[in-house]
């Protein structure tokens, strides 16, 4: 199904596709939102939703144990089990034709770009529920309030749903699969440099290295200082140089524990193309229990 959203939608687009343009005051700037408005998410921590938000957003926060994701005493962030992605996507209006915005956060630097991984990694699992038409908000939140665009408290109504959908099997993989799928899938660390060439030791893994024959693509690379995309041409340079010219190859993503890796599945088959991409859910944080990690060199 071709796209009727682009992936990336700028604060432009999203507030001409509000009531009335979003201009304070205008008539049916507060009133109902038309068919073809998109649904807009916001992510963002509860309290700073109720701070201010765009108009019309909903507020369904992602964190490591939320609606979007679930963690156990062994993992952390994994993928929820499909009744309860269904139920979440139902109960807020959704549909599998709905287009949705996401709308996240950054944190101020030099603190690690760990929030702008938030808004892809909940568009990968709507896009995995069946919701297609999926796009991240250009900058978050943080971009539309510098601008100046209008904000409200107002929390809009929503219309619950029954949910049907199906799931894109295969798009999450198990370490098995990464393990069976070693020498022959180009395997992508989305981690910092240090912690792939194991200078530093991944929190999440407790060990040093990486998966055997993963090859290094820093996921924090691919965004600009106030949390904008970087120019297609250079991620398109970033992952060819990595990953070669063909973007029919088989890849998995993974990362500490699935944040990064699910950023880099989004750019790699929303933006710039690439058919044959997995994400490996329980990351380094799930190899590292049973399988070694290697240093230095991604051919050791």
């Amino acid at each position: 199904m071709a796209r009727s959203i682009d992936p990336i939608v700028s604060t432009e687009w999203l507030e001409a596709q509000l009531p009335s343009g979003g201009v304070p005051g205008a008539p049916g700037a507060e009133g109902p939102a038309g068919p073809d408005t998109p649904v807009i998410i916001d992510i963002r921590e509860p309290h700073l939703y109720e701070a201010g938000h765009i108009p019309g957003a909903i507020s369904i926060p992602f964190s490591p144990v939320s609606d979007w994701a679930t963690s156990t005493d062994e993992l952390l962030m994994e993928l929820p089990v499909d009744e309860d992605l269904f139920k979440v996507v139902g109960e807020w209006g959704m549909t599998t034709d709905s287009r949705v915005v996401l709308v996240g956060t950054l944190e101020p630097a030099p603190a690690p770009p760990y929030a702008l991984s938030d808004a892809p990694r909940v568009a990968a699992t709507l896009i995995y529920a069946g919701v297609k038409n999926v796009a991240v908000l250009e900058g978050g939140y943080p971009k539309w309030a510098g601008e100046g665009k209008l904000s409200t408290t107002a929390v809009p109504e929503v219309c619950p749903l029954a949910y049907s959908g199906s799931v894109a099997a295969g798009m999450f993989v198990p370490t098995e699969y990464v393990r069976d799928h070693i020498g022959t899938a180009a395997i992508v660390d989305g981690r910092d440099p240090d912690q792939y060439f194991g200078v530093t030791v991944c929190p999440f893994a407790g060990v040093k290295g990486h998966i055997p024959t993963a090859r290094n693509l820093p996921a924090a690379w691919m965004w600009e200082e106030d949390g904008s995309y970087r120019p297609i041409e250079v991620l398109e340079q970033m992952a060819a140089g990595v990953l070669g010219q063909r973007r029919d190859v088989e890849v998995i993503t993974y990362c500490g524990v699935g944040g990064y890796a699910a950023a880099w599945w989004y750019v790699l088959t929303q933006i710039l193309g690439y058919t044959d991409v997995k994400i490996y859910d329980g990351a380094a944080e799930a190899w590292a229990k049973d399988n070694a990690m290697v240093l230095y060199s991604w051919t050791s």
